[in-house]
């Protein structure tokens, strides 16, 4: 159990707007790179595979599927600048460690249709009772 001292000092640490993702979606991870005085934008694009942790050291894992390259990224980072979600997949497993060991057409999930996601709008469903005329 953690200390209510020690949250309330984390609590100011957190990021204020995180999106919704969960474990097989595939993301977009922007990561702020300051080079030479400039600062810039690297996007890293994979499919999570890890979320550990909780309150300000949240972590979660992410891993490109064509190199095998895998990187953490701590969720309140001020280093991290966006989140976005590209696709979300169906998985019954809390690590997708699994994925590591498998190249090309064996690292596919099954896709999610989720509804509470913007700009994927559910189709409607035909009524069972209703005579399709």
């Amino acid at each position: 159990m953690r200390k209510r001292a020690i949250e309330r000092v984390e609590a100011e640490h957190l990021a204020k707007a995180l999106p919704e993702f969960r474990i097989g979606d595939l993301v977009d991870v922007g990561v702020k790179i300051e080079e030479g005085g400039k600062e810039r934008v690297q996007v890293f694009t994979g499919r999570v595979i890890a979320r550990r942790g909780k309150g300000a050291t949240e972590t979660f894992t992410v891993r490109r599927d064509t190199v095998g390259a895998e990187r953490t990224f701590p969720l309140h980072s001020p280093h991290l600048a966006f989140v976005r979600v590209t696709s979300s997949h169906k998985v019954r497993r809390a690590k997708l460690h699994y994925l590591r060991l498998r190249v090309g057409k064996a690292t596919r999930l099954s896709e999610e249709h989720r509804e509470d996601r913007p700009g994927k709008a559910a189709a409607p469903q035909a009524e069972a009772n209703e005579p399709n005329t």
